[in-house]
């Protein structure tokens, strides 16, 4: 039988390899350490770990945790290996990092269909091929892409928070589009008063940035999109004048326009999350949480995707991919891992498992397997296949992009743990033996 190129050996990619094996098909994992290195990478390893050693909350009733359940059942290689080589964190799934890449790279490596083949591929060549280049892909790799997305390939995530709709306070916010241009639910508008906007201000200028690696560093990464701490930071009214300019607003409330406004933008057709407009960010989550809860309006955000800013490597995914992750324009390529839009480590690697279970499918002729929205894995493949997504920015588990629930569950907790009962059920039902 023809076998597979699976391009990368991260997470996505030797998820993608485990599923294409396990599924009978031949794989030729092409993996360009220890030959060459991303300037992130420094281990020989495969499924190297490059930031946290975190892989969020383990438990079923989180976003992260169902995610995890759900690639349990269709056969991850990447989870059973993370719970083996875990460390004490609390309710989270973090491993030592070492032991773990240790363990994947075992499996693979001695997996008889599987071949590793220590080499840069520089260009996708014709046939079975699955792109799990991660965010770092070498640039003779990401050029080619480029050249095959028509150019459509960002170097640089830079992307401002997303909030849910129920969080929102909305007696102290009103829709209105700027100057009544456009419908007037177009916009979600937060408007701050003097004293308010001051303290907002105050305490932005001085909040914790990030450390960016020396490879987010690269000249022209703010270009365009600057972070709005470094916009504060040129002077108390910047901010006035840009982002959050109250002109052409007016507030129902008072009847006059107010001294600051946030603008929310639907991320979603269904209304369920809320990005903010112009406020990308390096600030550390914590205190992105902090600061921007300082805006009456979002006093009790729940944040489903915080603001980043750093090198990664993505397609235009929505123009580009099928929901089961194939090349529109070429059904024998698939795509895996952050380059599709998926933010991540879990993401990563479950996109790579979905890549591999329909490349399989697709040689044997079977049905590609599109999880329904209800599922985490469905929602975040729906999501990144949506062609009517116009401003795509990466995306990672949260309960913001499954649809709501028949019933009304205020509780938050007890809402999350309905929504994923939903998904395991379906899985259940479907046979793959999860017993809830």
């Amino acid at each position: 039988m023809k076998g597979v190129l699976v391009i990368g050996g991260g997470l996505a990619g030797v998820e993608a390899a485990w599923a294409l094996a396990n599924n009978g098909i031949p794989v030729t994992l092409a993996e360009m350490k220890p030959l060459k290195r991303s300037p992130a990478h420094k281990s020989d390893l495969l499924a190297e770990l490059v930031c946290s050693n975190s892989l969020k909350a383990e438990r079923v009733g989180s976003a992260a945790g169902l995610l995890k359940a759900e690639m349990e059942l269709l056969g991850s290689v990447c989870v059973p290996c993370a719970k083996q080589a875990r460390v004490p964190a609390g309710g989270a799934l973090a491993v030592d990092r070492d032991k773990f890449s240790k363990a994947v790279t075992e499996k693979i490596k001695t997996h008889p269909l599987i071949t590793v083949e220590c080499r840069e591929v520089t260009e996708i060549p014709d046939g079975r091929v699955i792109v799990a280049a991660g965010p770092l892909a070498s640039d003779a790799l990401a050029q080619n892409i480029a050249e095959l997305c028509s150019g459509s390939l960002s170097f640089y995530d830079a992307a401002a928070p997303i909030v849910t709709d129920e969080s929102i306070d909305k007696s102290a916010a009103f829709s209105q589009s700027r100057y009544d241009r456009g419908g007037e639910d177009d916009y979600l508008n937060c408007p701050m008063n003097k004293e308010e906007y001051e303290a907002f201000y105050n305490e932005l200028v001085n909040a914790e940035t990030a450390e960016l690696h020396s490879f987010d560093k690269r000249k022209g990464v703010y270009e365009g999109c600057m972070p709005i701490e470094i916009m504060a930071s040129r002077g108390a009214d910047t901010m006035r004048f840009g982002p959050l300019k109250p002109v052409g607003l007016r507030d129902p409330r008072t009847g006059h326009r107010p001294w600051a406004v946030l603008q929310l933008r639907r991320e979603d057709a269904a209304g369920s999350m809320y990005n903010l407009v112009g406020f990308q960010t390096n600030l550390k989550f914590a205190e992105q949480k902090r600061v921007f809860s300082m805006i009456p309006a979002l006093k009790n955000a729940e944040f489903v995707r915080y603001g980043v800013m750093h090198r990664n490597t993505f397609i235009n995914s929505p123009k580009l991919l099928n929901k089961n992750f194939s090349f529109r324009e070429r059904p024998e390529l698939y795509f895996a891992g952050q380059i599709t839009g998926v933010e991540g480590y879990m993401e990563s690697a479950a996109s790579g498992l979905l890549a591999g279970i329909n490349m399989a499918r697709r040689i044997k002729g079977e049905e590609s397997l599109c999880l329904p929205n209800i599922t985490m894995l469905g929602a975040l493949s729906e999501y990144i296949s949506n062609p009517n997504i116009t401003d795509f920015q990466p995306m990672g588990a949260n309960f913001g992009i499954l649809p709501p629930l028949d019933e009304k569950i205020r509780d938050k907790k007890l809402r999350y743990e309905a929504l994923a009962k939903r998904s395991l059920d379906y899985f259940s039902k479907e046979g793959y033996g999860y017993e809830t």
